[in-house]
Formats: C-alpha cells, structure tokens, sequence
C-alpha cells in the first residue's frame, strides 16, 4: 500500500517528495538514493515518475518511451516509500533473468534478508540494504545495453511497441544536413548516450 500524504499535499518534485517523509524514512530513502545517483551510468535521468522518484531513459535519448504509455519516458527503476515499508524497483533486472539471478545471490551472500517481490525489493531501514551490491547492479545496466535487452524482450513476448512507427523509432534528434534514412532505435540510444548530459550522478 502506498505511502498516504497528508490531505492535499502531492509532492512534484524529489525534494519535495524527500522533505514531506517522516524523519525515519526521509534519511533511509535520502541515503539509498545517494548510493543510487553514485553508481547511475551516464543517460539516465532522475524525477518523479508513477508517484515515486524514479530513474529512466529520457524521450531524448529513445524517442518511443515506454511501451505501456508512449508518453512516459522508459522507467529504468524508482525509489519509494510505502505504507509499511521503503522499497526499490528494479525493472532494470525484471527484463533480464541473468542479471536478476545474480543479484539474488550478491545479495544473500552478505547475509542480509532479501524480501523481493518480482522486481521489488521491500526494506525497513538502511542496515537491511547492502548499498554496494545494489550499486554494482545498477551500475552494470547501461542505457544501450538496458534498450536493447527491453527491446527484445518485447519482440519475444510478440509485444508490439505502440510508440513505434514501422520497424524503427524517430531519431532523437534531426541533423540540419543529413536527411538520411532514420536509425533503429537501438543506434538512436548508443549515439545520444554518449553527448547526454544530467546522468544519474548530476541528476536533479
């Protein structure tokens, strides 16, 4: 159960998101967070997303956005408080079973308890978090390799993208001098990655 505002208040930024939390849950999620922005690669962006600060693939870099609601840049994975607990959701592994797999046992090695839903990891206090194991995870998932392993996870469900067109997505951006043909969206995603700038370690 999510998390209940006070009457009225609907945060719309990460600070205020932060500030609005009791004291507890403020510096235990501020603290993941830090952790979180440290090991971000390069591309992703930080705001609030589906009421939770969330990390993503901006329009810039893939232009079809996710595929549940085309308008919603590609939700990488997000931060949260909830009712009885804090939580992190890692869509980044959902999509990849391997990468998922591995982190379980990275996880469990430290000794702590992993209470893990299909992508959720649930959490009460910072000491439940082994920081640095979460780090290397998601240090490991760059945007190119996070797009194309989305990608095809959708093409083996049989799941068409409705954000789209054709085969290939729109370019990220339009060369005033090269009215070439269009790249694939995973071509899109390795050239912006790299002149992206606001990473995760400069996130706002």
């Amino acid at each position: 159960m999510r998390y209940a505002w006070p009457m009225g208040l609907k945060p719309t930024t990460v600070k205020g998101y932060l500030d609005n939390l009791p004291d507890d849950k403020r510096k235990t999620l501020a603290a993941v967070r830090t952790a979180i922005r440290k090991y971000l690669p390069e591309g992703y962006k930080e705001g609030l997303q589906y009421g939770m600060i969330g990390y993503y693939v901006p329009h810039s870099i893939y232009p079809p956005g996710y595929h549940c609601d085309p308008k919603q840049p590609l939700p990488f994975m997000s931060l949260a408080a909830q009712k009885n607990h804090l939580a992190v959701y890692l869509f980044c592994l959902y999509s990849d079973p391997k990468a998922m797999g591995k982190f379980e046992k990275a996880w469990k090695a430290t000794g702590k308890k992993l209470d893990m839903g299909k992508s959720c990891v649930r959490f009460r206090q910072l000491s439940d978090v082994p920081l640095e194991v979460l780090g290397e995870a998601i240090a490991a998932v760059p945007v190119e390799k996070f797009v194309e392993t989305y990608e095809s996870g959708l093409e083996s469900a049989g799941v068409k993208h409705p954000g789209k067109k054709g085969e290939d997505a729109a370019p990220a951006k339009k060369a005033a001098d090269k009215p070439a043909a269009k790249p694939s969206a995973k071509k899109a995603a390795k050239k912006t990655a790299k002149k992206a700038g606001g990473g995760g370690k400069r996130g706002g």
